[in-house]
């Protein structure tokens, strides 16, 4: 592995070890029945104090759940370009490298959503329709963080114009803003949902950073 290959499998795994450690914490640490439906609530005083200091949002929260669709039609943006390599190389061989690992970057993303879906460690603040929903991480934030910078990556080897490259990263980087902040403010997750979620998808995406480095290497690129 060379030095820049070293950084990124470093601070993946230090992030990822990270999210490992505070998801314990939100299990373990300061756990009170304070949550909807007398819900147990992990890190209950920091959880509840951003909470009482946000309160709810439902309009913010449907203008970012609805967004949130924008980072799925990114993933099934590249499958269909992935898609359309196949059919033209006929061999799955063929098809780009970086859009395979990307494709399988997602599937790794949507099968851990599924998981902590699976594993209620925190419900929300709220009912949603009226039902208790899991809430950690928070799948919104995890799927546009760990999806925008994969777009930005893909513009930037993709793209040569410098004006496109630069006006894609500001539109990208004020999205992934706009929903963070969004999903905060609008009360229907926890502040260590939203901790969790940054965590986990900087440790995600810095591992495909890793294996597409560890790719061009063998290819010489």
């Amino acid at each position: 592995m060379n030095k820049k290959q070293i950084i990124y499998l470093s601070l993946s795994l230090s992030l990822l070890v990270s999210f490992l450690i505070w998801t314990l914490l939100v299990i373990f640490v300061d756990v009170k029945p304070l949550g909807v439906n007398s819900s147990n609530i992990g890190l209950s005083t920091m959880n509840l104090a951003f909470f009482n200091l946000t309160n709810t949002n439902l309009t913010l929260y449907t203008i970012t759940d609805w967004l949130g669709l924008i980072s799925i039609a990114i993933c099934v943006g590249f499958g269909v370009l992935g898609l359309i390599q196949l059919i033209k190389r006929k061999s799955l061989f063929k098809v780009d490298k970086d859009i395979l690992i990307l494709g399988i970057y997602y599937v790794i993303v949507i099968l851990i959503y599924l998981i902590f879906e699976m594993i209620p460690i925190n419900y929300r603040p709220i009912l949603i329709e009226g039902r208790m929903e899991t809430s950690y991480p928070s799948s919104t934030t995890l799927l546009v963080l760990s999806v925008a910078p994969t777009l930005s990556f893909e513009i930037h080897k993709r793209i040569k114009d410098r004006k496109i490259v630069i006006l894609v990263d500001i539109i990208n980087i004020s999205f992934a803003l706009f929903m963070v902040i969004g999903r905060l403010l609008s009360g229907v997750h926890w502040l260590s949902d939203i901790i969790g979620s940054i965590i986990l998808s900087g440790g995600l995406f810095v591992l495909y950073l890793f294996v597409e480095s560890k790719l061009n290497n063998q290819n010489g690129i």
